[in-house]
């Protein structure tokens, strides 16, 4: 799919659907609108008060044109109060409209940019290309016959009014929009890895995948198998990997910018690769494990942000790793009661082989610290549903060893549109993790377990500012909502963008 831009009459623009953005508390207000209307002699005011569209969210309201002007449709979409607007609510508004012209068969699309003022302009711009590229989205690969409905639509048309197009804003409009289109392609990776059957992503398949995002983009690339890793001592990682028959691979991507800047970082991203979580021995229940497929979300976020960061040129030198493997019961499986050495020389006591992931971030955490001595470090994981229960499905923990640095993450979430919060690692909840005969256990009693994981990750991280993202919630979505479709989301990738590459 294309993008175009168009400021000129946008009444004549030959479009198959032209979607505008309706404020609840503005309806019926912008020059567009008002346009439409008087060439349509005012049906569109008429069918907004005969059919009660009040432009509250969600709301929609679509008519055909019959040629009497340039676009054969006409979508209003209700975005509710103007002033609860927020810029990364026009990916939702792009995403819905892309889905009309996909539904209508549309092979061009319109979609009217609402006006903002200043720098907000290529934030808006970017959040409606990221809307376009991620409502269109389908991971329809095994879907056959029927079923697989072809996308018709190629070009995504960018509407502006003269006020958008003033003192140099078209410039700024562009520049969001190839943003837009690199982060919605990543966000895309990320949700096709998450979304292959695991029996199709392993961790060599996995492994497969980084190479090829790294031939892309330029990137150095090293795969361990499991002798390498014996060598360095991961204990905790192949414990894990030791049940299944498939062979664990450690990955590492590495971007180094081009030229050096002042205030050039250092910086590792470290994403849980569990490509399929039975549990292990402490077996979950069957539907507990339907969607563990996406326990190697992490892993996909940070491949695919990575790829992203390179094609946008971020000025800080970004390594990626993932300790790949599954966690799967069998007589070579580790057990409740064993003690494991992990590559830091910390001794772990297992207590719940379901709690598997902290164990291999652990040793990933550690390898990272030792290769490239980051300046920060972060790890993303779909670690606890402890976290779930206490944020729900759309919000991540967050939690961290330097304020400072949490809350410079939680602003670039908060930029980039994607739900997150602050979580604390009370120093208490440690005693939860005491073992008799080891170090610490991996896991501490129910109350509490997202934080308690939180403080055994600590363990490894020593005195390098961190943070952890646990995903456990908004890595994969179960019903279709805006620029979000059903399966895994890509989540994170976008903040991770959003933090490490500076604009103009």
């Amino acid at each position: 799919m294309r993008f175009s831009f168009h400021h000129d009459n946008l009444v004549a623009l030959k479009t198959d659907l032209l979607a505008l953005y309706c404020a609840e508390d503005k309806l019926g207000e912008g020059t567009v609108f008002q346009a439409l209307d008087r060439a349509l002699e005012g049906l569109l005011t008429r069918l907004i008060a005969e059919e009660q569209f009040k432009g509250k969210k969600a709301q929609s309201l679509q008519i055909h044109t019959h040629g009497r002007i340039g676009p054969a449709r006409i979508l209003l979409l209700g975005g509710g109060p103007r002033r609860e607007m927020q810029p990364h609510d026009l990916r939702g508004f792009a995403a819905r409209a892309a889905k009309a012209g996909a539904a209508a068969s549309a092979k061009q699309v319109a979609a009217v940019l609402p006006y903002t003022e200043g720098a907000v302009q290529e934030r808006a711009a970017q959040f409606m290309a990221e809307g376009a590229r991620l409502g269109r989205y389908r991971f329809d690969k095994y879907l056959t016959g029927d079923k697989k409905t072809p996308d018709t639509v190629e070009e995504f048309q960018i509407g502006m009014t003269s006020d958008n197009v003033e003192s140099g804003r078209l410039e700024a409009i562009q520049r969001g929009v190839a943003r837009g289109e690199r982060v919605g392609a990543a966000v895309a990776r990320a949700r096709d890895l998450v979304n292959e059957p695991a029996a199709v992503m392993t961790p060599t398949a996995l492994s497969e995948m980084a190479k090829q995002v790294a031939k892309e983009h330029h990137l150095e690339v090293k795969v361990l198998g499991r002798k390498e890793c014996e060598k360095l001592g991961m204990g905790m990682y192949l414990a894990v990997a030791q049940g299944s028959e498939e062979e664990p691979r450690f990955l590492q991507l590495s971007y180094f910018p081009k030229t050096k800047v002042p205030g050039r970082k250092k910086i590792a991203l470290v994403g849980k690769g569990v490509t399929f979580d039975s549990g292990g021995l402490s077996l979950k229940p069957s539907a507990s494990m339907e969607d563990m497929k996406i326990d190697m979300a992490g892993a996909a976020t940070v491949i695919s942000a990575i790829g992203a960061l390179a094609e946008l040129g971020s000025p800080h030198e970004v390594h990626a790793f993932a300790a790949c493997t599954e966690n799967m019961p069998s007589g070579k499986a580790y057990r409740l009661g064993d003690v494991l050495t992990s590559m830091n020389g910390k001794t772990v006591e297992i207590n719940n082989t379901d709690a598997e992931g902290r164990l291999t971030l652990g040793d990933a955490i550690t390898y990272a610290l030792r290769e490239v001595k980051p300046d920060e470090l972060f790890d993303f994981a779909t670690l606890t549903g402890a976290c779930m229960v206490a944020l729900g499905p759309h919000t991540a923990g967050v939690m961290g060893s330097d304020l400072s640095l949490v809350e410079r993450w939680l602003g670039a979430a908060r930029l980039a549109g994607e739900e997150m919060w602050h979580l604390p690692l009370p120093e208490k909840l440690k005693e939860q993790l005491k073992s008799e005969v080891a170090d610490m256990k991996n896991t501490g009693d129910r109350w509490g377990g997202a934080l308690t994981a939180g403080l055994f990750l600590r363990e490894f991280v020593g005195e390098t500012p961190w943070v952890h993202v646990d995903l456990a919630g908004p890595a994969s979505a179960d019903k279709e909502s805006g620029h979000v479709t059903k399966g895994g989301t890509g989540f994170a990738v976008a903040t991770i963008v959003e933090y490490l590459v500076p604009r103009e």
